[in-house]
């Protein structure tokens, strides 16, 4: 049986983001966070309700500042007490899984997408995605993009600005472009 644009996608292969099941996904995600997006900020139980029908699960204290965006939702795994600050972006084409006591400042961008680096496959349109894993107790400071396939370790502090391309251990301070550890812990 050949594998669905979903599946493809899900196991880091080649897929066709055009795939009518893919946009109806992205179609789902979008109506549900434009909805979480214009609640008011005290309307915490609306809030919870509808991240409840978009993230792929989420433990207590979870707490995502509006805006917030994100291409599916339901690829996106939180532990106990995640708080993202306004206008952070999850391309959740893969497996996006945040620790426990995960505190991510304004406009934090994590990018499970990415394209062929050779432009002739690129312009065909098929892409891919590797998922991207954040420790427990790790801070991401403001305007910090992770990129795919990126794991960071626990206890960890991401500088802000820093754009992450490799893997970042646990217990460290790291920052810049491309990210690199400033300080162990």
């Amino acid at each position: 049986m050949a594998k669905t644009e979903l599946q493809k996608m899900l196991d880091g292969e080649l897929y066709n983001a055009g795939d009518p099941e893919l946009i109806a996904g992205r179609s789902r995600a979008r109506k549900l966070f434009s909805q979480y997006n214009a609640l008011s900020y005290d309307d915490q139980e609306g809030k919870k309700a509808i991240l409840r029908d978009l993230l792929g699960g989420f433990q207590n204290n979870i707490d995502i500042q509006s805006p917030f965006y994100c291409d599916y939702g339901s690829n996106i795994y939180a532990g106990e007490n995640l708080f993202m600050n306004f206008n952070c972006i999850i391309l959740d084409c893969a497996r996006i899984t945040l620790g426990d006591n995960v505190f991510m400042a304004p406009n934090v961008q994590l990018y499970a997408a990415y394209h062929p680096v050779i432009a002739s496959e690129r312009i065909k349109g098929p892409e891919y995605a590797a998922p991207i894993t954040i420790g427990n107790n790790v801070w991401l400071g403001g305007g910090v993009i992770v990129c795919p396939g990126v794991t960071i370790g626990d206890n960890t502090t991401i500088g802000a600005g820093s754009v992450v391309t490799k893997d970042i251990p646990a217990n460290v301070v790291a920052a810049g472009n491309p990210c690199r550890i400033i300080k162990h812990l």
